[in-house]
């Protein structure tokens, strides 16, 4: 019923809207071109063209139909080169998950611009997720590869980890904050009268972290670093940012930096990806972090202490 000739010869009248222009282009005589549409159309059981003494226009089956046949076409089309590819070990689908700290818009672009060169018959998926989000998503869900787990070390034996440095923080406020005027460390009692603006962990499994919240102390929550940055820039609330996040706003005056009683430790990150699921995609994107390639770097403009070199 749908072998390829029967499908590009609906396609062509279709397209066409004429049997006699599709029977020209495909150098068949009306007749056969009639008869072909007629026997697919009896075998659907279904109308698929409107015909009238001057026009062909297709009904709503029809138009289905012909959505369908340029999806199942391309699909034949591309098959070999897919097989081959499935041969050679690719993954037919590739799930990577992103740590917020290490984010990049322009960079994420960047590497599925060339994944997708690279490996056409893959798809690719990019996920963004908070602290032990990034982990639950290795662990919970359907991804093969993380840039940006917390720790050097794997919490499973299934996944392996490339410790590749740490995010060093910073404690920031705008210069315009009522704390801004004292110089001498911030003690707790004085911090706890401002809200800490925090990014929520995403994690859905695995316990949450709270990046950093004193007892009592009022917590505003927004989604990603970039309202977080904007948050400390107005002067709503206090807390860390990534060393390398802010300094170019500290270096402008525009924030300022503060000691404090309980300082943030530096946050250690390393790519992560599955024994089990790491095909030619997943071993290639593996190479360029662990060579530092240009693909990569800009996932790691906010890695303050670098190992990868």
């Amino acid at each position: 019923m749908f072998d390829q000739e029967t499908l590009r010869t609906f396609i062509r009248v279709a397209e066409t809207r004429s049997f006699s222009k599709a029977a020209e282009y495909l150098h068949k005589t009306p007749a056969a071109i009639s008869y072909r549409i007629k026997t697919l159309e009896e075998n659907l059981g279904t109308q698929l063209f409107l015909r009238t003494t001057r026009t062909v226009s297709l009904t709503p089956a029809g138009v289905h139909l012909l959505e369908r046949c340029h999806q199942w076409l391309s699909w034949i089309d591309a098959m070999p080169d897919e097989l081959s590819q499935v041969n050679d070990g690719v993954e037919r689908q590739v799930n990577i998950v992103v740590n917020n700290l290490l984010y990049n818009a322009a960079s994420a672009a960047k590497l599925l611009t060339w994944l997708n060169h690279r490996f056409p018959f893959t798809q690719f998926q990019l996920s963004r997720q908070v602290y032990m989000g990034v982990w639950d998503a290795m662990l919970y869900d359907d991804f093969q590869l993380a840039i940006g787990v917390t720790g050097s070390e794997s919490l499973s034996n299934s996944i392996r980890t490339l410790p590749f440095g740490e995010v060093s923080w910073v404690f920031v406020l705008a210069p315009h904050h009522p704390l801004a005027a004292s110089t001498t460390p911030l003690t707790n009692t004085l911090l706890r009268g401002y809200p800490a603006i925090n990014i929520e962990d995403t994690s859905r499994n695995l316990t949450k972290r709270v990046a950093w919240l004193l007892p009592g102390q009022k917590e505003i929550k927004v989604p990603d670093m970039q309202t977080k940055l904007e948050c400390h820039l107005d002067g709503l609330g206090v807390g860390f940012l990534p060393k390398n996040i802010c300094q170019p706003f500290i270096d402008r005056g525009q924030l300022l930096t503060r000691e404090v009683d309980n300082k943030r430790q530096p946050s250690p990150l390393s790519l992560a990806w599955s024994k089990d699921r790491n095909g030619k995609a997943v071993q290639e994107i593996v190479s360029l972090f662990k060579h530092g390639d240009e693909r990569i770097r800009g996932f790691l403009t906010n890695i303050d202490k670098y190992t990868l070199r």
